[in-house]
């Protein structure tokens, strides 16, 4: 069975190479190859390889771990600034209904 493709939006496949690019960066700087961070991620060198060519299909855990251990801030925030994002985001949700459900009739927003 053909393995099904998806067409990614322009903001996902740039943001995808600029964590690659960051990530290959500190990688570089620490002298680590693809293999030796793959090891540590747990995950294969061809994987590493496609993070830092910017795939967007590779897990976003992995991609956020190979982050954390070359010490590259995710949302331009680090330790425990990044934990207080967190519990922000999980504060604005807890006030927002916890499903959406189909409207039944057309919204009428001819003013």
């Amino acid at each position: 069975m053909a393995k099904k493709t998806y067409t990614y939006a322009r903001p996902t496949v740039d943001a995808a190479q600029v964590l690659g690019a960051q990530i290959a960066r500190a990688r570089r700087a620490r002298g680590w190859t693809a293999a030796e961070l793959g090891e540590r991620v747990g995950v294969s060198a061809r994987t590493i390889s496609s993070l830092e060519h910017g795939a967007p299909t590779v897990a976003l855990g992995t991609a956020f771990e190979a982050a954390t251990l070359l010490g590259v801030p995710l949302f331009g925030a680090e330790g425990p600034e990044l934990a207080a994002l967190a519990r922000q985001g999980r504060e604005t949700l807890a006030l927002l209904p916890s499903r959406v459900y189909h409207r039944r009739e057309p919204v009428d927003d001819d003013f």
